[in-house]
């Protein structure tokens, strides 16, 4: 690789990679006529019924509980990590627990927890422990060192970080963990399809019955939930907010498990059978070898298949569309992208896919489809936050005029950056449509599951994580080739609203 890679070479490189797979992707509408359920939706979404929901109440405040509880945990156990970031167990660590959806952790923590609110709050923390663990070690290593150098000689490393680290880095981490609340509630919302109380459960629920005037009110309610968070959150309530939102779950019935669900599933359940039949190394290797063969290839294909097309169709939204946002682009015109943008920022990939798949049925098209509006809404509102702050010469153009011999220019490294960092959030929201129906590995993962065939979910899942974590690195080679923003710089980090995992 040369030890610089132009802007564009990046961007046509992955463009070319991604319209050469569309030949290998599933586009059918699976037999179903999309404009006749995009009618009958159209219909409901545009008379919401909210006197057709029962316990609405019981789900909103659910939604909430869950995130506030799993983003604190997160946050705390990412805190704890964070100081010894400098050792690579705590690295690879943080890659690992990242690297998994919150969908995948609650598939297997249901195995000991059952649907209880435990298993909510962790499948939210855990993941976010290693987020939030990369994220505050970047703070602590940007903050300015000389404060430290003022405390006398001997002081324990606990008091440095206290008295010369913390009061520095403290707006930046005030500012991420409130954006962390955003993501949680988005999570929390989606771990209702798997059966947990949350807005998640009844949009499905509604959606199984066709009720779509029902299903209308609960988007609704979600969007506002969004987009009222700076009106209802303050950091200075946390403790209250935390304290209601754990009485609160603690409130919510639950199935009860057996005694010993935790010890079958670390000394059965995840154990190789080979192992098990106790067939030796030989047995384990043609275990392995079948399942990588059999569903490991063709799931890790199709999800570089679907996220590498999302990828680009993503960059094509963005880049096209962040002017719309722009005063000086579209005028008042710029008011009506903001709100669509809103909307599809709003709405996670998985749950936006749920919604697309009920009209073109279970192809790779609404993988595809959500992944590209979703994340492209968000890099579309990141550029046009940095182009209205872009100083201007005093005769500049207006219009297309402007978004292209102006804007354009000025922002494509930053554009190719963002979507490069993109990457491997796509790819590792990607694996998670499976449990769509879609064949990606999360297809394969859920069968697994379903058939409690644990040892094999555990393979899937590490495959899963291994392509996330190697589109990081990827990422992160490229970025540094082209002289790009500095990694994901933690204060660019904490400014970074509405992105999801």
């Amino acid at each position: 690789m040369p030890e610089r890679l132009s802007r564009p070479a990046v961007a046509l490189i992955f463009a070319v990679l991604g319209l050469a797979l569309i030949p290998f992707a599933d586009l059918g509408w699976a037999g179903h006529d999309p404009w006749s359920a995009l009618g009958r939706m159209a219909r409901g979404f545009l008379a919401p019924d909210f006197g057709a929901i029962e316990d609405i109440g019981t789900a909103l405040v659910s939604t909430v509980a869950f995130a506030l509880c799993g983003v604190a945990v997160g946050a705390m156990a990412g805190l704890a990590l964070a100081p010894f970031w400098g050792s690579a167990l705590v690295r690879g660590l943080s890659v690992a627990l990242r690297s998994v959806h919150e969908l995948f952790w609650a598939l297997f923590l249901m195995q000991v927890l059952g649907i209880s609110p435990a298993t909510g709050v962790l499948a939210i923390a855990l993941p976010y422990a290693g987020i939030f663990a990369k994220v505050f070690a970047e703070q602590i290593e940007e903050a300015d060192p000389r404060p430290a150098h003022v405390l006398p000689p001997g002081t324990d490393a606990l008091s440095r970080f206290l008295w010369a680290r913390l009061p520095l880095i403290w707006p930046g981490m005030r500012a991420y963990v409130l954006y962390r609340v955003e993501c949680g509630l988005r999570s929390s919302a989606v771990l209702g399809f798997i059966g947990l109380p949350t807005l998640g459960f009844q949009l499905d629920t509604f959606f199984r019955q066709g009720d779509y005037g029902a299903a209308s009110a609960i988007m609704i309610l979600y969007v506002l939930l969004i987009a009222t968070i700076p009106l209802w959150l303050r950091l200075r309530a946390a403790l209250l907010w935390l304290a209601a939102a754990t009485a609160w779950l603690s409130l919510l019935s639950h199935p009860p498990m057996g005694s010993g669900a935790l010890w079958r599933f670390l000394t059965v359940d995840i154990v190789p059978v080979p192992l098990r039949r106790g067939e030796g190394a030989g047995g384990l290797l043609t275990w392995l070898g079948d399942i990588l063969w059999t569903q490991g290839l063709p799931g890790a294909w199709a999800t570089i298949v679907v996220g590498q097309i999302a990828l680009v169709l993503t960059g094509a939204i963005a880049f096209l569309g962040f002017g719309l946002i722009v005063r000086r682009v579209a005028g008042r015109a710029r008011l009506p992208g903001h709100m669509a943008l809103v909307v599809l920022r709003s709405f996670p990939e998985y749950m936006l896919a749920y919604l697309f798949l009920q009209v073109f049925g279970p192809s790779m098209l609404p993988a595809i489809l959500a992944l590209a509006l979703h994340n492209g809404a968000i890099i579309c509102h990141l550029l046009g936050r940095e182009a209205e702050g872009l100083p201007l010469r005093r005769d500049a153009p207006r219009g297309t005029t402007f978004w292209a011999w102006e804007l354009a220019p000025r922002l494509f490294g930053r554009f190719v950056a963002l979507c490069l960092y993109r990457w491997e959030i796509i790819l590792r929201e990607t694996a998670v449509m499976g449990l769509l129906g879609i064949a990606t590995l999360g297809f394969y993962i859920d069968s697994a599951v379903a058939e409690l065939r644990l040892d094999r979910a555990l393979v899937l899942l590490v495959v899963t994580g291994a392509i996330t974590a190697a589109a990081d690195a990827a990422s992160r080679a490229v970025r540094r080739r082209m002289g790009a923003v500095r990694e994901v710089s933690a204060r660019a980090e904490a400014l970074r609203p509405l992105e999801t995992g």
